[in-house]
């Protein structure tokens, strides 16, 4: 059984950047072929695909978030991370980490794991 469990900081201020991390266990994020993914869900509104990081390392970003999002994994941890450059209070939602067995770009794609979720507020 394939656990995912996000954990980072629940309050970040307002131009900094959120760090979240998402530990994986029960299965190798190496292993062919998932995408595992980050998305979110900010408080009334639908979710929303951050981007994801490929079982060899690629990573693929949404275009409306891409120049302030980078995601990294460390392959010794099984864990793969999650950073958000200049919030503002819009970047307030709760944060996903997900594996999916394809590569997509939609936060309504098929995902066979998923963690929580793990709130994040950005407020000074």
């Amino acid at each position: 059984q394939v656990q995912l469990q996000e954990s980072g900081p629940g309050l970040v201020k307002p131009s900094q950047t959120l760090s979240l991390t998402c530990t994986v266990s029960g299965g190798s994020i190496t292993t062919n072929y998932y995408y595992w993914n980050w998305i979110r869900q900010p408080p009334g509104k639908g979710l929303e695909w951050i981007g994801n990081i490929a079982y060899i390392g690629s990573t693929y970003y949404s275009p409306s978030l891409k120049s302030r999002t980078s995601i990294s994994r460390d392959t010794s941890k099984n864990q793969f991370t999650l950073q958000l450059s200049s919030v503002t209070p819009e970047d307030t939602a709760v944060y996903y980490c997900a594996r999916a067995g394809y590569y997509s770009d939609s936060a309504y794609a098929t995902y066979d794991y998923w963690g929580q979720g793990t709130q994040v507020t950005v407020s000074s």
